[in-house]
């Protein structure tokens, strides 16, 4: 959902724009969603997302790296889902009880607070 709020995109819902923009709320952006972006420019897959880190940066996002725990708990996640970097996603949400904004309705298939986008 990051690229789409970086381009301003409609498919980004108006709860989860506004829960976004919120001065209140901490928005977290995890390294398996830019690691995601960073693979698939380099296979031409997509031209989009230009300096994410940047746009995390201005915009006040907090990175969220990859731990340990969150390695594990993707170990333990049942096989709703096959990406991998949703499951990393998942699994992260999960440890630091963290909601995920997505329109992947998989996700909601998991034991996590998600957010529709």
């Amino acid at each position: 959902m990051l690229l789409w709020w970086v381009d301003d995109d409609d498919r980004l819902g108006r709860d989860a724009r506004t829960a976004i923009a919120d001065g209140g709320s901490e928005v977290f952006v995890s390294t398996v969603s830019v690691w995601e972006v960073e693979i698939k420019r380099a296979l031409g897959r997509m031209t989009a997302g230009e300096d994410l880190v940047h746009h995390v940066h201005i915009n006040a996002f907090s990175a969220l790296p990859i731990r340990f725990e969150h390695a594990t708990q993707v170990g333990r996640l049942p096989p709703v889902h096959r990406d991998p970097f949703d499951r990393m996603l998942v699994a992260q949400a999960q440890v630091e009880g963290l909601a995920i904004v997505t329109s992947d309705r998989a996700i909601s298939r998991y034991p996590v607070a998600v957010l529709a986008a």
